[in-house]
């Protein structure tokens, strides 16, 4: 990987892949729902959306016909933590791909016609996340979990801060964090180094400078707490939320080993043991999620109303035969050959190294090397993996989430988790 700095203090993380016929692009913003109060959530998506609305230059018509004219695919996403603009074409179009990402990130109307139009298409996508359970019982899960922090707030924002949002509110927000101390450029696949750079040079130069926005901490009180959403349909949803490990930190590592035996693959024991040899869902998982400073991990079974009670009790006895036995050999070693393998598949194309390289610049400060995270996997030990258990699957400090028709097993869930807490036996 190749690390430079533009004389604008912006950060550039390149990833030549010379055997490719693309390149993959991404300015990444340290802007967040993180770094928004209550007033104003919502905020760092609703930028995502409005940078497309038209430029100084370019109307969003214009940006869309520019982009299919050269078979591109520009879009962007907003995190917790991150936003990033990123775009994938041939690597010819190189100069007319950075040219209107920093059009996009720098030169914004923020026109406030386009902006009463698009509140109603945000007001929409968050009326669907609403529609989706699945979707629903994460954003619950982790309100509840990271209560009373910022990692507790909705990417989208609510109607209400949404509806409340106006073009002061989004160019106070881009001064504070679209700044060069808070954005990193990440760019992988076929590509001339010098001319990327001086390309790079050129569209951003006029970027502000600012402080370098830190994230806050957010560290959740420790304790059981429950979150119950009625909605009529046809499955209960239900999550559980246990402390994890930070983001680029060994247990992070760690962790992920331990999350593909317990539910991260088709031979886990959660897919086995509750979908394969019982039949009581389609749908169960589990996986960690990991922030700068913190994370947590998160365990969800989808089933019917019938059925999800004995869904979580097979969940709970899971997690106590992991407390009082450890991991065996047999499934350490295969599930952590497993993540080597899917880590690696999953690298195999311009963007993925583009999000790896951003992402690890922005977030942690450092440069990405493949090599070394495979090392890092393969580092790990099942001593590590075991003493790492009684510290994730704590029984005095998890979220157990559900979402459905809960009339009658609300009750029944929530006792089970009780009893779990209290004493290792969800039946109790």
């Amino acid at each position: 990987m190749i690390f430079r700095e533009l004389s604008s203090g912006v950060r550039v993380a390149l990833e030549p892949m010379p055997q490719l016929h693309s390149i993959s692009i991404g300015v990444w913003v340290n802007a967040g729902s993180v770094f928004e109060n209550e007033a104003d959530s919502g905020v760092s998506h609703f930028i995502e959306h409005m940078v497309f609305k038209g430029t100084t230059t370019r109307s969003a018509v214009d940006i869309s016909m520019e982009m299919d004219a050269i078979g591109a695919n520009l879009n962007a996403f907003t995190a917790k933590e991150c936003t990033c603009f990123h775009v994938k074409a041939l690597d010819e179009d190189m100069p007319l791909c950075v040219d209107i990402l920093s059009d996009l990130v720098l030169h914004s109307t923020l026109d406030p016609e386009e902006l009463e139009r698009e509140k109603g298409v945000v007001l929409e996508e968050i009326a669907m996340t609403l529609d989706n359970p699945e979707d629903l019982v994460f954003d619950k899960a982790a309100e509840t979990y990271y209560h009373g922090t910022p990692l507790s707030r909705e990417i989208l924002g609510t109607e209400q801060t949404v509806s409340g949002l106006y073009a002061e509110n989004l160019r106070a927000y881009m001064d504070t964090h679209y700044t060069a101390e808070n954005i990193v450029i990440a760019a992988a696949g076929r590509f001339d180094e010098t001319a990327l750079l001086e390309e790079l040079e050129r569209r951003f130069a006029s970027v502000k400078h600012g402080a370098r926005r830190e994230a806050p901490a957010c560290r959740p009180e420790p304790g059981v707490a429950f979150s119950f959403t009625e909605k009529d349909v046809e499955q209960v949803h239900a999550v559980l939320e246990f402390p994890g490990a930070p983001l680029a930190s060994q247990e992070a590592f760690t962790l992920s080993v331990l999350s593909n035996i317990l539910g991260g693959s088709m031979s886990s024991r959660l897919f086995r043991h509750i979908r394969e040899e019982r039949g009581l869902c389609y749908s169960v998982y589990s996986y960690p999620m990991s922030y700068r400073g913190i994370g947590s991990l998160c365990l969800y079974v989808g089933s019917t109303e019938k059925q999800i009670c004995e869904a979580l009790r097979l969940m709970l006895a899971e997690l106590d035969d992991l407390l009082g036995n450890g991991v065996t050999e047999e499934e350490f070693r295969r599930c952590k050959q497993q993540l080597k393998g899917s880590y690696v598949l999953g690298m195999e194309s311009a963007s993925a190294h583009m999000n790896a390289i951003g992402k690890t610049a922005l977030l942690v400060g450092e440069e990405y090397d493949l090599e070394k995270m495979l090392a890092r996997i393969e580092s790990v030990t099942i001593g590590d993996v075991n003493a790492l258990i009684p510290n994730v699957l704590t029984r005095g400090s998890f979220t157990l989430a559900a979402v459905g028709r809960l009339g009658k097993v609300r009750e029944s869930l929530q006792k089970q988790a009780e009893n779990w807490s209290k004493t290792g036996d969800p039946a109790r």
